[in-house]
C-alpha cells in the first residue's frame, strides 16, 4: 500500500537535482522519445560601461535641448526689446479696449453706428480721467505747502532725537554730514541734470505712447469684431481654428485681469481711504486714487501705495497715526489677498506670486512704470499660450472634434463668437465667415 503525505507541498522536480541528474534525465528522454523540460537561462548582466554610455548620451541630448531653449529665449528677448516701441502701444491699446468695449457694445446693440459709439465712449473715458485729475489737483496744491512745513519740523525733531541718547551725536557731526550731502549733490549736478532730461524724455515718450494706445483702442473697439475673422482668413484653414481659439483666450484673459484688478483696487482704495479720513490724514483723495491704480501692478503697487500713505501720516500726524495707518493697510491687504482675490479670480488667472514679482520687475526694467503695469498681463498671456500648446501636445486639439466639426470664428455688428462648422471632407481650404 502506498502512503500519501498531507500538509507538506510536493517539492519541485528540479529542486535539489544535480547536473548529473539533469543529464541522466536528458539521456532517458532521448531514449524514450519524450521531450525534456526546457529551462530558461539567466539573462546576461549588462556591464557598467554600456549603462554609463547610455546615461552620458541622455545627458548630452538633454543639455543640447536646454541650450536650444535658452538660445530661443535670448533671441525672443532680443526681438521683443527691439520691437518694444511698437508692441507697447498695441498692448496698451488692447487693455484700454477691454475697458471701452462693454459700453460700446451696449450702444451698438441699441442702434448706434460703430464709429460713433466708439468715439463717444473714448471721449467719455478721457473726460472721466480728466475729471479725476481735476478733482485731485486742488487738494494736492492746497496741502503740499503744509506738508512741506510739517516735513521740515519733522527733520528738526529728528535732529534733536539724534543729539540725545542713545546716539548723543554732536551738532557739528550732524552739520558735517549735511554739508557732505550738499557737496555730493553739487558735484553730481551734471548727472542729476542728465537724469532730469532723461526723465522728461521718458515722460514725453510715455505721452506719445498713450496717444497711440488710445487711437489703437478706438480702432480696436470700432472694428474689433472684424479682426479675428480677418486674421483667421489670412492664416489658412488649418491654423484658423487655433488663431480663433487663442484670440478668444487672449481677450478673455485681458478682460478678466482688468475687471479683477479694478474690483480689488476699488476695495483697497475705499477701506484705506476711509481709514485715512477717520484719522484726519491729509491728501485722502489722492492717496485713494493712487491705491486704486496701484492695484493694477499686483503686489508691488499695493506696497508702494501703502508706503506713501504711511509716510504722509508720519509727516503730518506723527508716529502713532503712522502705525495705525500701517496696521490698516496690512489688514486690508491680507483680506484682499486671502479672501477677495480667491473669490473673484478663481482658477482662471493662475500665476504664482514669484512669477508676478518677476514679471513686474522685468517689465519695469524694460519700460519703467508702464512696463511694470504691463508685466503681469503679458505674463498671463504667455501662460495662456503655454497651456494651449500643452493641451495641443496632449491631444486635446480643437481643430476637429469627434463629431466631425471644427471651431470657426464669426464676426458681425455686435461682436465675434466661436461656432462649430462642419469640417471639409476633402481637407480643402476653408475660410471663416466674416
Amino acid at each position: 500500500m502506498r502512503l500519501r503525505s498531507f500538509g507538506r507541498p510536493a517539492a519541485h522536480p528540479e529542486a535539489g537535482a544535480t547536473s548529473s541528474d539533469r543529464s541522466d534525465r536528458a539521456d532517458r528522454s532521448d531514449r524514450d522519445g519524450t521531450p525534456a523540460a526546457v529551462t530558461s537561462a539567466p539573462a546576461p548582466v549588462e556591464g557598467r560601461g554600456p549603462r554609463l554610455q547610455h546615461a552620458l548620451r541622455a545627458l548630452a541630448v538633454f543639455s543640447a535641448q536646454l541650450l536650444l531653449i535658452v538660445a530661443a529665449l535670448v533671441v525672443v528677448g532680443y526681438v521683443l526689446g527691439r520691437l518694444w516701441v511698437i508692441l507697447l502701444p498695441i498692448v496698451l491699446g488692447l487693455l484700454f479696449a477691454t475697458v471701452l468695449w462693454p459700453p460700446t457694445r451696449f450702444l451698438r446693440q441699441h442702434g448706434w453706428p460703430p464709429a460713433l459709439a466708439a468715439a463717444l465712449v473714448t471721449v467719455g473715458a478721457l473726460a472721466l480721467f480728466g475729471g479725476i485729475i481735476a478733482a485731485i489737483a486742488p487738494s494736492v496744491a492746497d496741502q503740499v505747502g503744509e506738508l512741506a512745513d510739517q516735513a521740515s519740523g519733522g527733520l528738526q525733531e529728528l535732529q534733536g532725537w539724534l543729539t540725545g541718547p542713545p546716539f548723543n551725536l554732536g551738532e557739528d557731526q550732524i552739520g558735517q554730514a549735511v554739508d557732505q550731502a550738499i557737496n555730493s549733490i553739487q558735484s553730481n549736478a551734471q548727472n542729476i541734470a542728465g537724469y532730469a532730461l532723461t526723465g522728461a524724455s521718458a515722460i514725453g515718450n510715455g505721452l506719445i505712447n498713450l496717444v497711440l494706445a488710445l487711437l489703437l483702442a478706438f480702432f480696436f473697439v470700432k472694428d474689433g469684431p472684424r479682426w479675428v475673422p480677418w486674421l483667421s482668413a489670412q492664416t489658412g484653414s488649418r491654423a484658423a481654428p487655433h488663431v480663433a481659439a487663442l484670440s478668444h483666450k487672449t481677450w478673455s484673459t485681458l478682460s478678466d485681469f482688468i475687471r479683477q484688478q479694478a474690483l480689488v483696487g476699488f476695495v483697497d482704495a475705499f477701506f484705506i481711504g476711509l481709514g485715512l479720513w477717520i484719522l484726519d490724514v491729509p491728501l485722502v483723495l489722492p492717496l485713494s486714487v493712487l491705491t486704486f491704480f496701484g492695484a493694477f501692478i499686483p503686489i508691488i503697487g499695493a506696497f508702494v501705495a501703502g508706503a506713501f500713505a504711511v509716510l504722509i501720516a508720519l509727516v503730518s500726524n506723527g508716529w502713532t497715526t503712522a502705525l495705525i495707518v500701517l496696521a490698516i493697510v496690512l489688514v486690508v491687504q491680507q483680506l484682499e489677498g486671502n479672501v477677495l482675490q480667491p473669490i473673484i479670480q478663481g482658477r482662471g488667472f493662475n500665476l504664482h506670486a514669484a512669477v508676478v514679482i518677476l514679471a513686474v520687475t522685468a517689465g519695469g526694467s524694460l519700460a519703467g512704470i508702464t512696463g511694470a503695469f504691463l508685466g503681469v498681463p503679458v505674463a498671463a498671456l504667455i501662460a495662456v499660450i503655454y497651456r494651449y500648446v500643452r493641451d495641443e501636445l496632449d491631444g486635446r486639439s480643437p481643430e476637429v472634434a469627434d463629431d466631425g466639426t471644427r471651431p470657426q470664428v464669426t464676426g458681425d455688428e455686435q461682436g465675434a463668437a466661436l461656432t462649430r462648422e462642419p469640417a471639409p471632407a476633402d481637407g480643402g481650404p476653408e475660410h471663416p465667415r466674416g
